[in-house]
């Protein structure tokens, strides 16, 4: 399978609102709990400093995708955060780490020195596994700081990799 990431473009919006949403559904690892629409999901895609999607080819199947913007402003401009999202049909195939990849040198690239992560859930641990196998280190855990969706209490875990 080979997997091209790039940056998004409108076509790409129902594939990319149907595997935001599956990740916002799940409710096991993104903090938003609406879905979005076609018009918010639009306008939150097209405000990012990069939205991009992970496209099967041939066939552009669209498969992931990621969002970077800043994680703060002023004196603390140059820390970015991004958000990743395979579709639960793709996931296992590497896709997430593409995905990472590509958002580190786009990051570096705009600019930013620091890919900061402030809430990963202490129980996702492939995600843990990849971010600390690309170098990202952990600044601690924050005790019950992510609310499932069943309503039970999970640590996260902030993470950091400077570019």
């Amino acid at each position: 399978m080979n997997i091209v990431v790039r940056e998004y473009a409108a076509q790409d919006l129902p594939a990319m609102l149907a595997i935001w949403n599956e990740v916002v559904e799940e409710g096991i690892a993104f903090p938003q709990e609406q879905p979005l629409d076609e018009p918010s999901g639009a306008q939150f895609f097209a405000a990012q400093s990069r939205s991009a999607v992970a496209e099967e080819q041939p066939g552009g199947r669209i498969l992931g995708l990621y969002i970077l913007h800043p994680n703060n402003e002023g004196r603390c401009g140059h820390i970015c955060n991004a958000s990743y999202a395979v579709s639960a049909a793709s996931r296992g195939l590497h896709i997430g780490e593409k995905l990472v990849q590509d958002c580190l040198e786009q990051a570096r690239q705009l600019g930013f020195g620091v890919l900061q992560f402030n809430a990963v859930v202490a129980t996702n641990l492939h995600a843990r596994h990849l971010y600390e196998r690309l170098g990202f280190v952990q600044l601690g855990t924050i005790p019950v700081g992510f609310r499932m969706k069943d309503g039970h209490f999970e640590d996260i875990c902030p993470y950091y990799h400077i570019l």
